[in-house]
């Protein structure tokens, strides 16, 4: 039995569905389910942020899915927390599209979706896109520029794509890239953080924009945060 969980789901054929996972150990798989109808219908637990326990057969693209069953409660998730769950999966669905790889990517995911429901921050998300990052073997240093010189915690750096940080006339503080480095990262400075990694992700995820940044950007603020 693998374990994983659903990042997209659409319908497909008469009571299946044509599912995007990430697998522990696998990563990426596309596969087919089956989810029967009534009240055997595994429609309510084959959805996003449910672990599920499941069988796996087929050595093509698309793969079948079988025996399926739930591994734990789903992960309470909502508000902001939700938003960037939402944010997870599609960045997943996108940055795996052609490569299909990850294998290493289920625990990380999974822990910072237990991390969001216990309180939303944005370091869980900033901590997992460099971990994506580094799964596709794209994260550059942060603690050496690219002349291979130590960074400065004092210095402002500018990112020169396939090469790496230069020090002079920059926008990322030596400090903030050697935080993200240790995988420490205040709150005051999530913005630079946000701002690094959609620099660092944007080769991944194409210039098409993910639609999970602008529902989190039109979602519904109360009144106190309009």
């Amino acid at each position: 039995m693998h374990r994983g969980y659903v990042l997209h789901a659409k319908p497909y054929q008469e009571n299946s569905a044509l599912l995007k996972l990430l697998v522990d150990g696998l990563g990426r798989v596309d596969a087919v389910a089956r989810l029967g109808s009534g009240k055997r219908s595994l429609k309510s637990i084959v959805q996003p942020f449910q672990p599920l326990l499941f069988a796996l057969s087929g050595r093509g693209e698309l793969r079948n899915l079988s025996q399926i069953e739930t591994a734990s409660p789903a992960v309470p998730l909502s508000g902001d927390a939700l938003y960037s769950a939402i944010y997870l999966n599609e960045l997943l669905v996108r940055a795996l599209a052609q490569v299909q790889s990850g294998e290493s990517l289920f625990v990380p995911y999974h822990q910072t979706l237990i991390a969001l429901a216990r309180e939303f921050s944005q370091t869980p998300l900033r901590f997992f896109e460099l971990t994506l990052l580094e799964e596709l073997g794209c994260m550059p240093s942060l603690t050496h520029d690219a002349n291979g010189v130590a960074l400065d915690a004092a210095q402002l750096y500018r990112w020169l794509p396939e090469s790496g940080f230069l020090p002079g006339d920059g926008v990322f503080p030596g400090r903030v890239l050697l935080a993200l480095a240790a995988r420490e990262l205040d709150a005051a400075d999530w913005s630079y953080a946000k701002r690094l990694t959609r620099v660092l992700l944007q080769p991944v995820v194409g210039e098409r924009p993910l639609l999970s940044r602008q529902l989190f950007s039109n979602r519904a603020l109360p009144k106190n945060q309009e």
